[in-house]
């Protein structure tokens, strides 16, 4: 579930595609597809033999690293996605200085 350090192009479903992340399970690659078509790329997932599921989009100049940090994504909500968020880290509290 790490970010791909490199900018890494393989073909998926015959189409060229820039990888997002491999090895993925069903309810993660379902998290990315969401986040992804909400940013306007067309997805692409497949089956890998004996390893879980490949994700990718069509733009080949995307990168899910620079486009993280670089605060470019929006989430569903339209809110602007964080680190935290697509590694799906679950917040305590909304605040930290709200007490209950």
């Amino acid at each position: 579930m790490a970010i791909n350090s490199n900018h890494i192009i393989e073909e998926i479903d015959g189409v060229r595609c820039s990888v997002v992340e491999k090895n993925v399970t069903e309810e993660r690659a379902q998290f990315l597809r969401k986040i992804l078509e909400v940013n306007q790329m067309d997805v692409k997932v497949v089956k890998v033999e004996n390893a879980g599921l490949t994700i990718g989009v069509t733009q080949l100049i995307f990168n899910p690293t620079h486009s993280i940090y670089n605060r470019s994504l929006k989430t569903p909500e339209g809110k602007i996605l964080t680190p935290a968020y697509w590694f799906q880290k679950k917040q305590e509290n909304e605040y930290y200085w709200s007490y209950k």
